[in-house]
Protein backbone atom coordinates (compact mmCIF):
# COMPACT_ATOMS: atom_id res chain seq x y z
CA UNK A 1 0.00 0.00 0.00
CA UNK A 2 1.39 3.69 -0.79
CA UNK A 3 -0.39 5.33 2.13
CA UNK A 4 -1.13 4.74 5.38
CA UNK A 5 -4.73 5.00 6.61
CA UNK A 6 -5.49 6.05 9.81
CA UNK A 7 -8.54 5.14 11.95
CA UNK A 8 -9.89 7.07 14.91
CA UNK A 9 -11.63 5.20 18.07
CA UNK A 10 -13.28 8.00 20.45
CA UNK A 11 -15.78 7.35 23.28
CA UNK A 12 -18.66 9.17 24.32
CA UNK A 13 -21.09 9.04 26.77
CA UNK A 14 -19.23 6.75 29.79
CA UNK A 15 -15.89 5.58 30.42
CA UNK A 16 -15.37 1.98 30.70
CA UNK A 17 -17.27 1.35 27.33
CA UNK A 18 -14.23 -1.11 25.63
CA UNK A 19 -12.96 1.26 23.13
CA UNK A 20 -9.41 -1.06 23.47
CA UNK A 21 -11.33 -4.04 22.73
CA UNK A 22 -13.46 -3.03 19.70
CA UNK A 23 -10.08 -1.59 18.69
CA UNK A 24 -8.08 -4.59 19.24
CA UNK A 25 -10.50 -6.54 17.67
CA UNK A 26 -10.64 -4.45 14.89
CA UNK A 27 -7.34 -4.87 14.23
CA UNK A 28 -7.42 -8.58 14.80
CA UNK A 29 -10.27 -8.89 11.61
CA UNK A 30 -8.06 -6.43 9.64
CA UNK A 31 -4.57 -8.19 10.59
CA UNK A 32 -6.43 -11.08 9.54
CA UNK A 33 -7.52 -10.27 5.87
CA UNK A 34 -3.79 -9.58 5.74
CA UNK A 35 -3.47 -5.74 6.60
CA UNK A 36 -0.07 -5.01 8.76
CA UNK A 37 -2.35 -3.23 11.75
CA UNK A 38 -0.82 -1.66 14.88
CA UNK A 39 -2.65 0.26 17.72
CA UNK A 40 -1.80 3.21 19.53
CA UNK A 41 -3.70 4.82 22.60
CA UNK A 42 -3.69 8.57 23.32
CA UNK A 43 -3.86 9.39 27.18
CA UNK A 44 -5.21 12.38 28.76
CA UNK A 45 -3.83 12.80 32.00
CA UNK A 46 -0.99 14.92 32.41
CA UNK A 47 1.37 12.29 34.23
CA UNK A 48 4.11 11.25 31.69
CA UNK A 49 3.17 7.40 32.12
CA UNK A 50 1.30 5.14 34.15
CA UNK A 51 4.57 4.29 36.30
CA UNK A 52 4.09 6.32 38.99
CA UNK A 53 0.36 5.61 39.25
CA UNK A 54 -1.05 3.40 42.28
CA UNK A 55 -2.94 0.30 40.48
CA UNK A 56 -6.26 1.60 42.19
CA UNK A 57 -6.34 4.71 40.25
CA UNK A 58 -5.70 3.06 36.87
CA UNK A 59 -5.32 -0.76 36.83
CA UNK A 60 -1.97 -2.07 35.79
CA UNK A 61 1.36 -0.25 34.34
CA UNK A 62 1.92 -2.25 31.10
CA UNK A 63 5.66 -2.35 30.09
CA UNK A 64 6.97 -3.13 26.34
CA UNK A 65 9.79 -4.52 25.02
CA UNK A 66 11.61 -1.42 24.72
CA UNK A 67 10.69 -0.28 28.48
CA UNK A 68 7.98 1.80 28.09
CA UNK A 69 5.57 2.17 30.83
CA UNK A 70 2.00 2.33 29.43
CA UNK A 71 -1.54 2.13 29.44
CA UNK A 72 -2.74 -1.60 29.93
CA UNK A 73 -4.95 -1.43 26.85
CA UNK A 74 -1.31 -1.94 25.32
CA UNK A 75 -1.56 -5.59 26.36
CA UNK A 76 -4.51 -5.74 24.83
CA UNK A 77 -3.41 -4.76 21.53
CA UNK A 78 -0.44 -7.37 21.67
CA UNK A 79 -2.56 -10.18 23.73
CA UNK A 80 -4.75 -9.90 20.20
CA UNK A 81 -2.66 -9.20 17.68
CA UNK A 82 1.06 -11.16 18.67
CA UNK A 83 2.91 -8.34 18.06
CA UNK A 84 4.95 -6.16 20.19
CA UNK A 85 4.12 -2.48 21.17
CA UNK A 86 6.44 0.12 21.69
CA UNK A 87 6.73 3.35 23.22
CA UNK A 88 5.28 5.27 20.59
CA UNK A 89 2.16 3.26 21.13
CA UNK A 90 0.95 5.04 23.76
CA UNK A 91 1.14 8.87 24.51
CA UNK A 92 0.06 11.18 27.61
CA UNK A 93 -0.93 14.39 27.85
CA UNK A 94 2.03 14.73 30.17
CA UNK A 95 4.62 13.78 27.91
CA UNK A 96 3.32 16.15 24.93
CA UNK A 97 3.49 19.17 27.01
CA UNK A 98 6.73 17.81 28.35
CA UNK A 99 8.43 17.47 24.82
CA UNK A 100 6.32 21.15 23.73
CA UNK A 101 8.15 22.72 26.58
CA UNK A 102 11.72 21.53 26.06
CA UNK A 103 11.54 22.47 22.60
CA UNK A 104 10.64 25.70 23.71
CA UNK A 105 13.40 25.62 26.26
CA UNK A 106 15.92 25.49 23.74
CA UNK A 107 14.10 28.44 21.03
CA UNK A 108 13.00 25.31 18.58
CA UNK A 109 9.68 27.73 17.93
CA UNK A 110 11.50 31.18 16.87
CA UNK A 111 9.85 33.22 19.58
CA UNK A 112 6.20 32.51 18.60
CA UNK A 113 3.79 32.65 21.87
CA UNK A 114 3.41 28.75 22.68
CA UNK A 115 0.09 27.79 22.75
CA UNK A 116 -2.20 24.90 22.61
CA UNK A 117 -3.50 25.51 19.34
CA UNK A 118 -0.81 25.10 16.92
CA UNK A 119 1.89 23.71 19.22
CA UNK A 120 0.41 21.46 21.44
CA UNK A 121 -1.83 19.88 18.55
CA UNK A 122 0.61 19.49 16.00
CA UNK A 123 2.99 17.35 18.58
CA UNK A 124 -0.08 15.33 18.60
CA UNK A 125 -0.08 15.02 15.06
CA UNK A 126 3.36 14.16 14.75
CA UNK A 127 2.98 11.65 17.92
CA UNK A 128 0.34 9.98 15.96
CA UNK A 129 2.07 9.78 12.42
CA UNK A 130 5.27 8.18 14.01
CA UNK A 131 3.85 4.24 13.53
CA UNK A 132 2.40 5.42 9.74
CA UNK A 133 5.63 6.77 8.15
CA UNK A 134 8.11 4.10 9.30
CA UNK A 135 6.36 2.25 6.19
CA UNK A 136 5.87 -0.95 8.43
CA UNK A 137 2.15 -0.58 8.73
CA UNK A 138 -0.78 -0.12 6.21
CA UNK A 139 -3.20 0.93 8.84
CA UNK A 140 -2.57 2.84 12.62
CA UNK A 141 -5.69 2.60 14.57
CA UNK A 142 -5.86 5.74 17.43
CA UNK A 143 -7.64 4.99 20.38
CA UNK A 144 -8.50 8.34 22.21
CA UNK A 145 -8.93 8.03 25.93
CA UNK A 146 -12.18 9.87 28.05
CA UNK A 147 -14.71 10.63 26.49
CA UNK A 148 -15.66 13.40 24.22
CA UNK A 149 -16.60 16.97 26.27
CA UNK A 150 -14.07 15.77 28.71
CA UNK A 151 -11.89 19.50 28.86
CA UNK A 152 -8.34 17.29 29.08
CA UNK A 153 -9.52 15.17 25.70
CA UNK A 154 -9.90 18.55 23.46
CA UNK A 155 -6.29 18.99 22.29
CA UNK A 156 -7.19 15.29 21.03
CA UNK A 157 -9.96 15.65 19.42
CA UNK A 158 -8.87 19.23 17.71
CA UNK A 159 -5.70 17.35 16.68
CA UNK A 160 -7.55 14.70 15.33
CA UNK A 161 -9.93 16.77 12.89
CA UNK A 162 -6.98 18.54 11.14
CA UNK A 163 -5.59 15.34 10.95
CA UNK A 164 -8.33 14.24 8.88
CA UNK A 165 -8.56 17.35 7.04
CA UNK A 166 -5.23 17.16 6.31
CA UNK A 167 -5.56 13.38 5.06
CA UNK A 168 -8.34 13.17 3.04
CA UNK A 169 -11.86 11.15 3.86
CA UNK A 170 -10.32 8.19 2.20
CA UNK A 171 -7.14 8.36 4.34
CA UNK A 172 -8.62 8.50 7.99
CA UNK A 173 -12.28 7.50 9.28
CA UNK A 174 -13.56 7.90 12.88
CA UNK A 175 -15.57 5.33 15.06
CA UNK A 176 -17.38 7.05 17.68
CA UNK A 177 -17.78 3.86 20.59
CA UNK A 178 -21.19 4.68 22.59
CA UNK A 179 -23.62 3.70 25.17
CA UNK A 180 -27.33 2.50 24.18
CA UNK A 181 -28.77 2.03 27.83
CA UNK A 182 -31.59 -0.35 28.49
CA UNK A 183 -34.14 1.53 30.78
CA UNK A 184 -36.09 -1.49 32.76
CA UNK A 185 -38.85 0.80 34.28
CA UNK A 186 -39.56 2.13 30.00
CA UNK A 187 -38.86 -1.72 28.72
CA UNK A 188 -36.69 -0.25 26.18
CA UNK A 189 -33.17 0.65 24.77
CA UNK A 190 -32.64 4.68 24.51
CA UNK A 191 -30.94 6.15 21.53
CA UNK A 192 -30.64 9.79 23.19
CA UNK A 193 -27.77 9.36 24.84
CA UNK A 194 -25.54 8.45 21.59
CA UNK A 195 -27.41 11.15 20.11
CA UNK A 196 -26.27 13.95 22.13
CA UNK A 197 -22.42 12.35 22.29
CA UNK A 198 -22.21 12.46 18.50
CA UNK A 199 -23.71 15.95 19.08
CA UNK A 200 -20.83 17.07 21.12
CA UNK A 201 -18.56 15.20 18.91
CA UNK A 202 -19.72 17.37 16.12
CA UNK A 203 -18.89 20.82 18.25
CA UNK A 204 -15.78 19.72 17.92
CA UNK A 205 -15.69 19.27 14.31
CA UNK A 206 -15.71 15.90 14.16
CA UNK A 207 -18.53 13.41 12.91
CA UNK A 208 -18.55 10.26 13.75
CA UNK A 209 -18.28 7.59 10.36
CA UNK A 210 -19.01 4.62 12.31
CA UNK A 211 -20.79 3.99 15.69
CA UNK A 212 -20.20 1.07 18.03
CA UNK A 213 -22.97 0.97 20.37
CA UNK A 214 -22.54 -0.71 23.37
CA UNK A 215 -25.60 -2.52 24.41
CA UNK A 216 -27.44 -5.40 26.90
CA UNK A 217 -29.84 -6.01 24.13
CA UNK A 218 -29.77 -6.80 20.48
CA UNK A 219 -30.63 -3.42 18.49
CA UNK A 220 -33.77 -3.77 16.66
CA UNK A 221 -33.65 -2.32 12.88
CA UNK A 222 -36.02 0.17 14.08
CA UNK A 223 -33.63 1.59 16.21
CA UNK A 224 -30.44 1.85 13.99
CA UNK A 225 -31.98 3.42 11.63
CA UNK A 226 -33.20 6.05 13.83
CA UNK A 227 -29.19 5.84 15.29
CA UNK A 228 -28.87 6.39 11.31
CA UNK A 229 -31.07 9.11 10.78
CA UNK A 230 -29.89 11.43 13.73
CA UNK A 231 -26.55 10.41 13.86
CA UNK A 232 -25.51 11.49 10.55
CA UNK A 233 -24.28 7.64 9.67
CA UNK A 234 -25.19 4.58 6.94
CA UNK A 235 -27.15 2.08 8.95
CA UNK A 236 -24.82 -0.18 7.91
CA UNK A 237 -22.01 1.47 9.85
CA UNK A 238 -24.53 1.47 13.23
CA UNK A 239 -22.60 -1.40 14.70
CA UNK A 240 -24.00 -4.01 17.75
CA UNK A 241 -21.60 -4.20 20.23
CA UNK A 242 -23.64 -6.86 22.81
CA UNK A 243 -22.13 -7.64 25.80
CA UNK A 244 -19.98 -10.97 25.72
CA UNK A 245 -19.06 -14.12 28.06
CA UNK A 246 -15.37 -13.39 26.86
CA UNK A 247 -13.28 -10.09 25.59
CA UNK A 248 -12.10 -13.26 22.90
CA UNK A 249 -15.45 -13.26 21.54
CA UNK A 250 -15.67 -9.49 20.13
CA UNK A 251 -13.76 -10.19 17.06
CA UNK A 252 -15.82 -13.12 15.77
CA UNK A 253 -19.26 -11.06 16.82
CA UNK A 254 -17.74 -7.37 14.61
CA UNK A 255 -17.06 -9.88 11.90
CA UNK A 256 -20.87 -10.77 12.19
CA UNK A 257 -21.71 -6.98 12.38
CA UNK A 258 -19.08 -6.21 9.31
CA UNK A 259 -17.18 -3.92 11.11
CA UNK A 260 -14.40 -4.74 9.23
CA UNK A 261 -16.41 -4.59 5.55
CA UNK A 262 -17.77 -0.99 6.33
CA UNK A 263 -14.44 -0.08 7.85
CA UNK A 264 -12.36 -1.01 4.30
CA UNK A 265 -15.07 0.31 2.44
CA UNK A 266 -14.62 3.98 3.99
CA UNK A 267 -11.47 3.69 3.51
CA UNK A 268 -11.12 2.69 -0.17
CA UNK A 269 -9.35 -0.71 0.41
CA UNK A 270 -10.37 -3.85 -0.91
CA UNK A 271 -12.80 -5.98 0.53
CA UNK A 272 -11.53 -9.17 -1.28
CA UNK A 273 -10.26 -11.44 1.80
CA UNK A 274 -12.26 -13.10 4.39
CA UNK A 275 -10.43 -12.93 7.66
CA UNK A 276 -8.59 -16.38 8.94
CA UNK A 277 -9.63 -16.78 12.28
CA UNK A 278 -9.24 -20.28 12.57
CA UNK A 279 -6.25 -20.05 15.24
CA UNK A 280 -8.47 -18.01 16.99
CA UNK A 281 -11.01 -20.26 17.26
CA UNK A 282 -9.23 -23.13 17.97
CA UNK A 283 -8.04 -21.11 21.29
CA UNK A 284 -11.77 -20.02 21.93
CA UNK A 285 -13.19 -23.47 21.58
CA UNK A 286 -10.41 -25.11 23.49
CA UNK A 287 -11.04 -21.90 26.26
CA UNK A 288 -14.75 -23.02 25.69
CA UNK A 289 -14.77 -26.24 26.27
CA UNK A 290 -12.08 -27.75 29.22
CA UNK A 291 -11.50 -30.79 30.67
CA UNK A 292 -11.18 -29.90 34.01
CA UNK A 293 -11.14 -27.13 36.31
CA UNK A 294 -8.47 -26.51 38.90
CA UNK A 295 -8.02 -23.37 41.37
CA UNK A 296 -5.41 -20.88 41.73
CA UNK A 297 -4.81 -18.48 44.63
CA UNK A 298 -3.61 -15.24 42.94
CA UNK A 299 -2.14 -13.51 46.27
CA UNK A 300 -1.73 -9.86 45.84
CA UNK A 301 -2.72 -6.21 47.86
CA UNK A 302 -4.78 -4.78 45.04
CA UNK A 303 -7.29 -7.97 44.35
CA UNK A 304 -10.23 -5.80 45.14
CA UNK A 305 -9.73 -4.02 41.47
CA UNK A 306 -9.06 -7.25 38.73
CA UNK A 307 -7.55 -4.55 36.08
CA UNK A 308 -4.79 -4.25 38.79
CA UNK A 309 -3.67 -7.57 38.08
CA UNK A 310 -5.09 -7.84 34.19
CA UNK A 311 -2.29 -9.63 32.18
CA UNK A 312 -1.77 -12.47 34.91
CA UNK A 313 -5.70 -13.15 34.62
CA UNK A 314 -5.52 -13.16 30.89
CA UNK A 315 -2.34 -15.38 30.98
CA UNK A 316 -4.34 -17.59 32.83
CA UNK A 317 -7.12 -17.90 30.73
CA UNK A 318 -4.21 -18.17 27.41
CA UNK A 319 -2.29 -21.01 29.47
CA UNK A 320 -6.01 -22.80 30.61
CA UNK A 321 -6.70 -23.43 27.24
CA UNK A 322 -3.85 -24.58 25.69
CA UNK A 323 -3.85 -27.57 28.98
CA UNK A 324 -7.44 -27.44 28.50
CA UNK A 325 -8.41 -26.70 31.75
CA UNK A 326 -10.77 -23.93 33.27
CA UNK A 327 -8.75 -21.88 35.63
CA UNK A 328 -10.33 -20.31 38.36
CA UNK A 329 -9.00 -17.55 39.90
CA UNK A 330 -9.16 -17.32 43.72
CA UNK A 331 -8.38 -13.65 45.11
CA UNK A 332 -6.91 -13.27 48.16
CA UNK A 333 -5.56 -10.10 49.84
CA UNK A 334 -2.00 -10.15 51.24
CA UNK A 335 -3.10 -8.43 54.37
CA UNK A 336 -5.55 -10.44 55.47
CA UNK A 337 -3.10 -13.84 55.98
CA UNK A 338 -2.01 -15.20 58.89
CA UNK A 339 -1.01 -18.26 60.55
CA UNK A 340 -4.51 -18.59 62.10
CA UNK A 341 -6.56 -18.07 58.65
CA UNK A 342 -4.19 -19.67 56.00
CA UNK A 343 -5.18 -23.61 56.60
CA UNK A 344 -8.65 -22.05 55.58
CA UNK A 345 -8.08 -19.74 53.02
CA UNK A 346 -5.74 -22.55 50.78
CA UNK A 347 -7.24 -25.93 51.80
CA UNK A 348 -9.15 -25.80 48.17
CA UNK A 349 -6.17 -24.06 46.02
CA UNK A 350 -4.41 -26.03 43.76
CA UNK A 351 -1.58 -23.80 43.19
CA UNK A 352 -0.71 -20.06 44.45
CA UNK A 353 0.79 -17.28 42.35
CA UNK A 354 1.80 -14.50 44.52
CA UNK A 355 2.06 -11.40 42.47
CA UNK A 356 4.19 -8.39 41.96
CA UNK A 357 3.60 -5.29 43.78
CA UNK A 358 5.61 -2.24 45.54
CA UNK A 359 6.02 -0.82 49.28
CA UNK A 360 5.89 -3.12 52.17
CA UNK A 361 1.81 -3.22 52.95
CA UNK A 362 0.87 -7.06 52.82
CA UNK A 363 4.25 -8.36 52.37
CA UNK A 364 4.21 -10.55 55.57
CA UNK A 365 1.08 -12.42 54.46
CA UNK A 366 2.57 -13.00 50.85
CA UNK A 367 5.68 -14.46 52.58
CA UNK A 368 3.09 -16.64 54.57
CA UNK A 369 1.93 -17.75 51.69
CA UNK A 370 4.82 -18.56 49.99
CA UNK A 371 5.89 -20.72 53.44
CA UNK A 372 2.51 -22.86 52.87
CA UNK A 373 3.40 -23.57 49.32
CA UNK A 374 6.51 -25.01 49.93
CA UNK A 375 5.94 -27.00 52.97
CA UNK A 376 2.46 -28.24 51.54
CA UNK A 377 3.85 -29.06 47.78
CA UNK A 378 1.82 -26.55 46.52
CA UNK A 379 2.56 -25.62 42.88
CA UNK A 380 3.89 -22.03 43.04
CA UNK A 381 5.19 -18.79 40.80
CA UNK A 382 6.55 -15.90 42.46
CA UNK A 383 6.51 -12.54 40.21
CA UNK A 384 9.07 -9.75 40.46
CA UNK A 385 8.28 -8.94 44.34
CA UNK A 386 6.38 -12.46 44.46
CA UNK A 387 9.94 -13.95 43.84
CA UNK A 388 11.82 -11.75 46.28
CA UNK A 389 9.12 -12.90 49.09
CA UNK A 390 10.20 -16.38 48.06
CA UNK A 391 13.95 -15.39 48.56
CA UNK A 392 13.17 -13.83 52.07
CA UNK A 393 10.74 -16.65 53.30
CA UNK A 394 13.54 -19.40 53.01
CA UNK A 395 16.28 -17.10 54.24
CA UNK A 396 13.83 -17.18 57.39
CA UNK A 397 12.70 -20.06 57.80
CA UNK A 398 15.24 -22.14 56.13
CA UNK A 399 18.71 -20.88 56.66
CA UNK A 400 17.32 -19.53 60.36
CA UNK A 401 18.41 -15.85 59.70
CA UNK A 402 14.97 -14.81 61.13
CA UNK A 403 15.43 -10.74 60.39
CA UNK A 404 16.35 -11.47 56.67
CA UNK A 405 14.36 -8.82 54.53
CA UNK A 406 14.60 -6.76 51.64
CA UNK A 407 16.03 -2.81 52.25
CA UNK A 408 12.40 -1.88 50.41
CA UNK A 409 11.32 -2.81 53.33
CA UNK A 410 13.46 -2.53 56.06
CA UNK A 411 16.38 -0.18 55.26
CA UNK A 412 18.44 -1.76 58.23
CA UNK A 413 17.85 -5.52 58.38
CA UNK A 414 20.96 -7.37 59.14
CA UNK A 415 20.14 -9.92 56.00
CA UNK A 416 19.21 -7.81 53.32
CA UNK A 417 18.69 -11.13 50.60
CA UNK A 418 16.91 -8.62 48.58
CA UNK A 419 18.64 -5.30 48.15
CA UNK A 420 19.20 -2.20 45.90
CA UNK A 421 21.50 -2.01 42.59
CA UNK A 422 24.15 0.44 43.31
CA UNK A 423 23.03 2.67 40.57
CA UNK A 424 20.01 2.52 41.79
CA UNK A 425 21.12 4.26 44.99
CA UNK A 426 22.07 7.56 43.65
CA UNK A 427 18.39 7.67 41.84
CA UNK A 428 16.03 10.79 43.23
CA UNK A 429 13.49 10.67 40.55
CA UNK A 430 10.99 7.49 40.66
CA UNK A 431 9.34 7.83 37.23
CA UNK A 432 11.01 5.40 34.41
CA UNK A 433 13.97 4.96 36.48
CA UNK A 434 13.68 1.17 37.51
CA UNK A 435 14.90 -1.92 35.35
CA UNK A 436 12.54 -1.95 32.55
CA UNK A 437 11.90 -3.76 29.56
CA UNK A 438 13.56 -6.79 27.89
CA UNK A 439 16.51 -8.31 29.55
CA UNK A 440 18.68 -11.33 28.37
CA UNK A 441 18.43 -14.49 30.98
CA UNK A 442 20.56 -17.44 30.44
CA UNK A 443 18.63 -20.67 31.88
CA UNK A 444 20.60 -23.80 33.35
CA UNK A 445 20.41 -26.93 31.54
CA UNK A 446 17.62 -29.54 32.72
CA UNK A 447 15.92 -26.55 35.34
CA UNK A 448 12.36 -26.64 35.61
CA UNK A 449 12.25 -23.44 34.19
CA UNK A 450 14.56 -24.32 31.34
CA UNK A 451 12.18 -27.35 30.25
CA UNK A 452 9.27 -25.14 30.20
CA UNK A 453 10.68 -22.62 27.66
CA UNK A 454 12.29 -25.55 26.10
CA UNK A 455 15.56 -23.67 25.44
CA UNK A 456 18.21 -22.01 27.76
CA UNK A 457 18.73 -18.32 26.27
CA UNK A 458 15.25 -15.78 26.59
CA UNK A 459 14.42 -12.56 26.77
CA UNK A 460 11.84 -11.25 29.53
CA UNK A 461 10.37 -7.49 30.37
CA UNK A 462 11.35 -6.30 33.98
CA UNK A 463 9.95 -3.65 36.09
CA UNK A 464 11.51 -3.41 39.14
CA UNK A 465 14.29 -1.66 41.60
CA UNK A 466 15.52 -4.28 44.35
CA UNK A 467 17.21 -7.01 43.22
CA UNK A 468 18.11 -10.62 44.37
CA UNK A 469 21.56 -10.03 46.64
CA UNK A 470 24.03 -12.42 45.04
CA UNK A 471 26.05 -12.55 48.49
CA UNK A 472 23.49 -14.64 49.87
CA UNK A 473 23.43 -17.05 46.31
CA UNK A 474 26.27 -19.82 47.56
CA UNK A 475 24.46 -19.83 51.07
CA UNK A 476 20.63 -20.28 49.70
CA UNK A 477 22.18 -22.71 46.95
CA UNK A 478 23.18 -25.00 49.57
CA UNK A 479 20.45 -25.34 51.16
CA UNK A 480 18.01 -26.38 48.10
CA UNK A 481 17.10 -22.34 46.82
CA UNK A 482 18.54 -22.76 43.26
CA UNK A 483 19.50 -19.83 41.07
CA UNK A 484 18.66 -21.22 37.56
CA UNK A 485 18.22 -18.49 35.63
CA UNK A 486 20.56 -15.29 35.61
CA UNK A 487 21.50 -12.52 33.58
CA UNK A 488 24.59 -12.79 31.23
CA UNK A 489 25.55 -9.20 31.41
CA UNK A 490 25.32 -8.05 35.23
CA UNK A 491 25.32 -11.64 36.66
CA UNK A 492 21.99 -11.58 38.39
CA UNK A 493 19.93 -13.71 39.03
CA UNK A 494 16.19 -13.54 37.35
CA UNK A 495 14.83 -17.35 38.45
CA UNK A 496 14.85 -18.87 41.13
CA UNK A 497 13.29 -22.56 42.13
CA UNK A 498 13.52 -25.31 44.74
CA UNK A 499 15.40 -28.48 44.40
CA UNK A 500 12.88 -30.91 46.34
CA UNK A 501 9.71 -29.50 45.24
CA UNK A 502 7.70 -30.89 42.79
CA UNK A 503 7.19 -27.21 41.27
CA UNK A 504 8.26 -24.09 42.99
CA UNK A 505 9.29 -21.21 40.28
CA UNK A 506 10.05 -17.62 41.28
CA UNK A 507 11.08 -14.66 38.22
CA UNK A 508 12.32 -11.67 38.59
CA UNK A 509 10.61 -10.53 35.25
CA UNK A 510 7.24 -10.47 33.93
CA UNK A 511 5.97 -13.54 31.90
CA UNK A 512 2.61 -12.11 31.75
CA UNK A 513 3.42 -9.67 29.42
CA UNK A 514 4.33 -11.54 26.66
CA UNK A 515 1.47 -13.93 27.22
CA UNK A 516 -1.02 -13.89 23.93
CA UNK A 517 -3.54 -15.98 22.44
CA UNK A 518 -1.27 -17.30 19.42
CA UNK A 519 1.78 -17.70 21.95
CA UNK A 520 0.48 -18.53 25.77
CA UNK A 521 3.36 -17.89 28.04
CA UNK A 522 5.80 -21.10 28.79
CA UNK A 523 5.96 -20.14 32.20
CA UNK A 524 2.22 -20.42 32.59
CA UNK A 525 1.54 -23.11 30.86
CA UNK A 526 3.77 -24.89 33.13
CA UNK A 527 2.61 -23.83 35.91
CA UNK A 528 -0.87 -24.79 35.37
CA UNK A 529 0.31 -28.43 34.03
CA UNK A 530 1.81 -28.61 37.87
CA UNK A 531 -1.70 -27.42 39.38
CA UNK A 532 -3.95 -29.62 37.14
CA UNK A 533 -1.28 -32.89 38.10
CA UNK A 534 -1.41 -31.40 41.98
CA UNK A 535 -5.44 -31.48 41.63
CA UNK A 536 -5.10 -35.18 40.08
CA UNK A 537 -3.28 -36.32 42.86
CA UNK A 538 -5.18 -34.98 45.12
CA UNK A 539 -8.65 -36.35 43.64
CA UNK A 540 -6.78 -40.12 43.26
CA UNK A 541 -5.80 -39.33 47.11
CA UNK A 542 -9.52 -38.41 47.78
CA UNK A 543 -10.95 -41.55 46.28
CA UNK A 544 -8.06 -43.97 47.68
Amino acid sequence: MAETKYIFVTGGVSSSLGKGIIAASLAKLLQARGFRTTIQKLDPYINVDPGTLNPYEHGECYVTEDGAETDLDLGHYERFLNVNTSQANNVTTGRIYQSVIEKERRGEFLGKTVQVVPHITNEIKDRIQILGQNGEYDIVITEIGGTVGDIESLPYIEAVRQLKWELGDENALIIHLTLVPYLAAAGELKTKPTQHSVKTLMESGLKADILVCRTEHELSDDIRRKLAIFCNVRQEAVIQSIDAATIYDVPNLMLKEGLDTVTLKKLHLPDDTTPNLDRWNQFLDRHKNPKAEITIGLIGKYVELQDSYKSILEAFIHAGAENEVKVNVESIHSEFINENTIDHKFANLDGVLVAPGFGERGVEGKIDAVKYAREHNLPFLGICLGMQMAVIEFARNVLKLKTANSTEMDTKTKHPVIDLMEEQKEVTHKGGTMRLGAWDCKLTEGSKIQKAYGKTEIKERHRHRYEYNNKYKDELEKSGMLSTGINPETGLVEVIELKDHPWFVGVQYHPEYKSTVATPHPVFIAFIKAAYDFSKNKENASLA
